[in-house]
């Protein structure tokens, strides 16, 4: 099955994730299909927490990608502020 999930990088202490379409069989960090945004959850002042293409995750979704609960969450908070 294919899913839309994050994939952790950045150093210790401070994550930085990707989002990712990727086989439910593969590792967390592991071999991915796409790369489609990214989430920082530590950003401060002006930097971007959550960047998404949206239209490469709606084209992943009609294909039958299913989100993981976190990515779910983050594509409805980042519709809600492109609104």
């Amino acid at each position: 099955m294919v899913t839309i999930r994050l994939a952790r990088g950045g150093s210790k202490k401070r994550p930085f994730y990707h989002l990712t379409v990727t086989n439910s069989r593969n590792a967390r960090d592991g071999r991915f299909v796409e790369r489609v945004g990214f989430f920082n959850p530590v950003a401060t002042g002006a930097e971007v927490r959550v960047s998404v293409n949206q239209e490469r995750v709606n084209y992943w979704l009609s294909q039958g990608a299913q989100p993981s609960e976190r990515v779910a969450q983050l594509l409805k908070d980042a519709a809600k502020a492109a609104a």
